[in-house]
């Protein structure tokens, strides 16, 4: 293995050291769906990468999107507000509270109860009556894992399909062929007493000859082979579609060239076909591509998640490095009940210290961070959901969209810093954000170096919230700390 460029032999001690706990950090996990990652490194990546360590943890959009859908298997009741706008403002709204109100063929509706849906989810209620309504309505529709967005639009794509016709008759365009994969899932799932429609994937590796007579009804792909199989190997006839969906937009767009490949697409496909596009968030790149590809769309949004910090109490404590912020939270630790706590890092190498220094102490803890396969991290936020660890350490890979109801507790280890090595809010209110959900009060715990207090009053400042000072040696004063 390569070294950890940290000095001398001191250095080299210290890093064979953390590579030799390191291979205890990761669980083993189940391979969710047989589902594996392409975005981020496999399992026999070395972890010691001076560079990458070093820097702050990023995760490409893609495998964030699916990290979701792995880990948001169940619906989540969303808490946002969803907004309705009509292509026609004057014909009626229509929501729907059961299942049965949407008159589906007896197939479907056993399919989505055996897939667990007893009710449609906040969501289903607006956008199902649209999307499977009588002449066929397009749909932009801003939705996030979790919500049933997935099973809506197959929903719309099972309605639509004819078994007794042999060809291509939906498409669904997804970012990568994990997604795509996802996607089949819930179409076999919910289709599965449809005996006679099947699905098609249109993804690398899926090499199917030129003049093959494709005879499934569903065609799941990603946009630079369902260009391929439609333009070059004739294989699909875009004439004939009925339904085309685009999921994870915004994931497309950060995608180079599958925005201008999803409207070569669209732009081949006849003007009584039902198109539907569904993204996560809406910035102004997102919705300009959206309203170049589908045309007089009726449009969901959802309102912009309040997050607040009023239920949790800040706290601060000033060290001069890192062992002495781990002794700190040590004294922490020892002295407030905790349920759950997540502790971030900025970087990797921050975050494998930590992780090691706790597992010698005898805590049970948890890793996570951008290198390990989107599998193997969904494993092991599932499992400090169950409570098999009581400590999950990160670095931002899981700042946003983790709700786990235990977490009291939120460590900042280190703050967040953009580039330019300011306070970075947004990232700040997401991760002490993770506690202090569902009406409970939570705490925060900053630990920070002198020279990083101007940073933290900044933080106190844009907020307009109260940060204090705790004192790491004085046991009464932490003991005194309530939720």
């Amino acid at each position: 293995m390569a070294s950890l460029l940290w000095g001398g032999d001191a250095g080299a001690a210290e890093n064979e050291r953390l590579n030799s706990h390191f291979s205890n950090l990761i669980h083993p996990w189940k391979n969710l769906r047989g589902i594996k990652s392409t975005t981020v490194p496999k399992e026999d990546v070395p972890i010691n990468n001076a560079g990458e360590d070093d820097e702050d943890d990023v995760v490409d959009l893609a495998s964030k999107s699916l990290l979701n859908k792995l880990i948001r298997q169940s619906l989540v009741e969303s808490s946002h507000r969803v907004e309705v706008l009509q292509k026609d403002p004057s014909s009626p709204l229509y929501s729907v509270k059961t299942f049965e109100e949407l008159r589906l063929k007896q197939e479907l509706l056993k399919g989505i109860y055996a897939m667990g849906f007893n009710r449609p989810s906040k969501i289903q209620e607006m956008a199902l009556p649209m999307m499977l309504a009588h002449p066929p309505q397009n749909l932009i529709a801003q939705s996030q894992s979790g919500t049933g967005k997935t099973a809506a639009f197959v929903l719309a794509m099972l309605s639509r399909v004819n078994a007794l016709e042999l060809f291509p008759q939906c498409l669904c365009l997804a970012p990568t062929y994990e997604l795509a994969l996802q996607t089949g899932r819930v179409v076999e799932q919910m289709g599965k007493f449809c005996v006679d429609v099947q699905v098609m994937y249109a993804i690398r590796g899926n090499q199917i000859p030129r003049g093959t007579d494709i005879s499934k009804q569903i065609i799941i792909g990603t946009p630079g082979t369902v260009l391929d199989w439609c333009f070059k190997r004739k294989l699909i006839d875009l004439t004939k579609i009925r339904v085309f969906v685009l999921d994870e937009a915004d994931v497309m767009i950060d995608t180079q060239g599958f925005s201008d490949q999803s409207i070569r697409i669209q732009r081949a496909l006849p003007s009584e076909c039902q198109m539907l596009l569904f993204s996560a968030t809406f910035e102004d790149s997102v919705w300009q591509f959206a309203e170049r590809i589908i045309p007089d769309p009726n449009v969901i949004k959802l309102r912009k998640e309040e997050l607040t910090l009023n239920n949790i109490r800040q706290y601060y404590v000033l060290c001069e490095d890192r062992k002495d912020k781990y002794q700190a939270l040590c004294n922490i630790y020892g002295g407030i009940t905790i349920g759950q706590a997540i502790i971030f890092c900025q970087t990797r190498r921050n975050a494998k210290w930590l992780t090691v220094e706790m597992m010698q102490d005898g805590h049970e803890v948890s890793l996570l961070s951008g290198e390990l396969t989107v599998d193997q991290r969904a494993s092991i936020i599932q499992r400090f959901r169950d409570g098999k660890e009581k400590v999950l350490i990160t670095t931002n890979v899981c700042a946003r969209g983790i709700d786990v109801k235990q977490v009291t507790i939120v460590v900042n280890f280190d703050l967040p810093v953009n580039q330019t090595e300011e306070p970075n809010y947004e990232t700040y209110l997401h991760r002490i954000g993770r506690t202090g959900r569902f009406g409970k009060k939570g705490l925060a715990f900053n630990m920070i170096e002198v020279d990083k207090l101007p940073l933290l009053m900044k933080i106190q400042d844009h907020f307009n919230s109260s940060i204090k000072q705790l004192d790491p040696e004085d046991m009464d004063e932490i003991e005194k700390i309530e939720y």
